[in-house]
């Protein structure tokens, strides 16, 4: 482990539940595109994938097909190794568009095997007009699910109560450590993207965790290059910020991989390969 101290993970995060094409054209949407997307964020540096599906029409969805097509022409690129992650997500209530009972969240999970699945610890009122529910019913069946199947749960915290409730699930055997969080800031509803807020979540977290964090909107770059300073692994995409600097878009996630990249080096690290983040974070790769 001493030699991949100087190694920093980036996730790309590639299409999320929120945004849309209006809000930057270069989304993907399609399993084919968020395919291929993937694969440019693989070769610009990106060790893992956070994947999130959606409709033709550009909606959210769980649609299990949707993310077996979409996983399946991921693998498909035999030269590519990226570390899978799928979204837990969908309890999103009163949204009209992505609310999915619990089989239907844990099903693509169980059945596609990926090496890290998303875990977000709590319930919050989200973007000012919902919420993002996450019963502990959900919570304990995932956990013991995960841990079943090998998968590693990504840890998603919006505010330090969702760390208090994932000292909880690990006191209680659903969750195992050392745990793997995902740090994120600035989601309307969650805390705020400062390095203030930053350091007090990392200040929070289980001894031996591991950690990334990601800043949403303007926070993007300030987070990203904060995270580097501590000791962080990072995650950034169009998920979490549509844009590359203030009123130009991004052109793709590739672009917002390389700039992590650039930067994890200017800073004295090295990007993370694939091989290296399942070392780092302890994942099994069951599916070549």
């Amino acid at each position: 482990m001493k030699d991949l101290e100087n190694k920093r993970i980036i996730t790309a995060a590639i299409t999320g539940a929120w945004p849309t094409r209006k809000d930057n054209p270069a989304l993907p949407v399609t399993p084919q595109e968020i395919a291929d997307d993937v694969y440019e964020c693989w070769k610009a540096g990106a060790a893992v994938a956070h994947i999130h599906v959606r409709n033709d029409d550009g909606t959210p969805c769980m649609d299990f097909e949707r993310y077996k097509e979409t996983v399946e022409l991921i693998r498909a690129k035999k030269d590519c190794d990226i570390c899978i992650n799928i979204t837990s997500s969908g309890g999103t209530l009163g949204s009209g568009s992505t609310e999915a009972d619990d089989e239907v969240r844990i099903k693509p999970i169980r059945e596609l095997l990926p090496e890290v699945c998303s875990y977000d610890c709590g319930t919050m009122n989200w973007q000012h007009r919902t919420i993002l529910e996450n019963h502990p019913r959900f919570l304990e069946t995932l956990g013991k699910e995960a841990q079943r199947l090998n998968i590693k749960p990504e840890i998603e915290i919006f505010d330090a109560g969702m760390i208090y409730t994932a000292e909880y699930y690990m006191k209680n055997g659903i969750l195992k450590a050392p745990c793997h969080f995902q740090l994120i800031l600035g989601a309307a509803g969650g805390v705020r993207a400062t390095v203030d807020d930053l350091m007090m979540l990392k200040s929070r977290l289980p001894e031996g965790s591991t950690w990334a964090a990601a800043g949403i909107g303007r926070g993007h770059v300030p987070i990203m290059m904060a995270t580097i300073a501590l000791g962080g692994h990072l995650r950034v995409g169009l998920e979490d910020n549509v844009y590359y600097s203030k009123g130009v878009l991004a052109e793709n996630n590739a672009q917002l991989v390389s700039r992590a990249k650039r930067l994890i080096r200017e800073a004295g690290f090295e990007p993370a390969t694939p091989a290296e983040a399942r070392e780092i974070l302890g994942l099994v790769r069951k599916v070549d």
